[in-house]
């Protein structure tokens, strides 16, 4: 069964777990290591899906297929 990847908004609520977990100082080496691996995990994931979106929103700027909205239109 494959692993299904969090969404933006999860992957950055546990990076902010992370990083408070890391700025206590309270885990051990290991747990440390464990942990900024788990968030650089998290960050790529969170680069990779903003790039998608912002190529999305380049693309549906791009398209200029449609004209503008205009005022008269919507009467």
């Amino acid at each position: 069964m494959a692993v299904k990847k969090p969404s933006f908004e999860q992957a950055m609520g546990r990076l902010e777990e992370i990083v408070g977990l890391l700025e206590r100082g309270e885990c051990g080496l290991d747990e440390s290591l464990k942990l900024f691996e788990e968030g650089a995990k998290l960050a790529g994931q969170c680069e990779e899906l903003l790039g998608k979106a912002e190529q999305k929103v380049n693309l549906l700027l791009a398209d200029d297929s449609e004209e503008p909205f205009r005022e008269e239109d919507a009467q």
